[in-house]
């Protein structure tokens, strides 16, 4: 058994298309700016290192000229495209190798620097433009290892051992690797949740829309019901005070059994609330809401059986369902373990409501073939789905299902029973559930 396929039809993509703004990236350019002049005005005058001023300050100004033509043309709310923002950081990669050449290559601590597009990239870009951006940083570096001018000092030229310089290539190649690796596999955690938090939110959306539609349907049907009951009895009295081969009599009989077709159709409206979603905050016992969450998703060959488990059988009142407010959250939650389980199970589905003087527990089982054992203590994360999201398949269902419950004060524990299949239990404390009484 795997996660159901999340209820809403959100789309999935590894980023979205505008990932970061031009502002941003331009703001960025200008701080990295004029952190590189002022070094080079304090190396070349302040510390009096014979510096090749001139082409550190070509340089410099190059990348100036670039960021200035940006900002004209880029709009304040303008956001990048992924290939956009990946050659804009590629540009800063190749402007800092630049820079290291006439000034020492990996020689120069400043090398470092190499770094700073790359991150930016594993926090903001998707995994090819990162990866691609490693590649680049590293070829530079390789580059900067074999060819660049000497390091500025002042006696003598100063010679490092080539073993450090090796040294320093692979520390710098391993760290770009490691830091683009760790950077983007912690930023995509957060959009991943972002995204399941955001489908979570689309989908109690959609449940409190239908709640409220149902109570506009009941809230309809009992103000039309007076209007209509007048109406009935008008026809009724017309009825009797008119005579059958009267030419209106016909007309009459008809107003009358249309009338009452129109009560029988409000009276189903007003005590068949899962219609339309019903009462958000109508009470019932929690047996019936579980009947309420399964209907949508019976199938044929499927048996759904509820079971109910009081503390007491001899007790009448210990025995009879805790009653619950009617909450889009549990009748979705509830919903879409019970979807799960119908999807999966071989010829049945077995809901058990068992409750105490402290605790509610709603366990779902179904006989199917269980929870993948390497996915047990990861139930519940976004995007985890053993069907590798084929299908339409994201791995949000179980992801929502326990968000909403936990909105409830719910807290879900997922495991395989011994004989096979798989168990949901959904546990919240009587206190937290139960409605409160009104006090005067």
């Amino acid at each position: 058994m795997t996660e159901a396929t999340s209820p809403t039809e959100l789309s999935r993509q590894a980023l979205p298309a505008g990932a970061v703004s031009a502002r941003t990236l331009i703001t960025i350019r200008w701080v990295a700016l004029i952190g590189q002049a002022v070094a080079i005005l304090v190396v070349a005058y302040g510390l009096q290192f014979p510096l090749p001023l001139s082409l550190c300050i070509g340089i410099v100004a190059a990348s100036a000229v670039l960021n200035l033509v940006m900002q004209t043309r880029a709009r304040s709310s303008q956001r990048l495209s992924d290939r956009s923002a990946a050659l804009s950081l590629g540009f800063d990669i190749v402007q800092s190798a630049a820079l290291l050449y006439v000034t020492g290559g990996l020689e120069n601590p400043f090398t470092l620097l190499l770094l700073a597009p790359v991150t930016v990239s594993a926090t903001i870009l998707s995994l090819r433009s990162t990866i691609w951006l490693c590649l680049l940083a590293s070829l530079a570096a390789t580059l900067l290892t074999l060819w660049h001018l000497p390091l500025p000092w002042l006696d003598a030229e100063l010679h490092l051992p080539t073993l450090y310089i090796y040294g320093t290539w692979t520390a710098l190649v391993i760290g770009t690797v490691f830091i683009a690796a760790y950077t983007w596999r912690v930023a995509d955690e957060a959009r991943r949740m972002s995204d399941a938090l955001a489908a979570t939110q689309m989908a109690l959306a959609r449940e409190q829309q239908l709640s409220a539609l149902g109570g506009l349907a009941a809230a309809a049907a009992h103000e039309l019901g007076s209007p209509l009951s007048t109406i009935a009895v008008i026809a009724a009295d017309l009825s009797r005070d008119v005579p059958a081969d009267n030419e209106f009599a016909e007309d009459i009989e008809l107003l009358r059994s249309e009338s009452a077709r129109c009560s029988a159709i409000l009276a189903g409206l007003a005590n068949e609330p899962e219609i339309g979603g019903g009462d958000p905050y109508a009470q019932l016992p929690m047996s019936t809401l579980i009947d309420l969450a399964a209907a949508p998703h019976q199938r044929d060959g499927i048996e759904v059986i509820v079971e109910r488990h009081g503390p007491d059988e001899d007790d009448l009142e210990a025995t009879s369902d805790p009653t619950v407010m009617r909450s889009p959250e549990i009748l979705h939650g509830l919903g879409t373990l019970i979807q799960n389980a119908v999807q999966f199970a071989n010829t049945t589905v077995e809901v058990t409501v068992a409750w105490d003087h402290r605790d509610l527990l709603v366990i779902i089982e179904d006989d199917g073939p269980g929870f993948p054992h390497a996915m047990l203590d990861r139930l519940g994360e976004p995007y985890l789905s053993s069907r590798g999201g084929t299908s339409g398949h994201m791995g949000l269902g179980i992801f929502i299902a326990n968000t909403l419950l936990e909105r409830t004060g719910g807290r879900l524990v997922f495991s395989n029973r011994p004989e096979g299949g798989a168990r949901a239990e959904a546990r919240w404390r009587r206190t937290a559930i139960e409605p409160r009484p009104q006090t005067q």
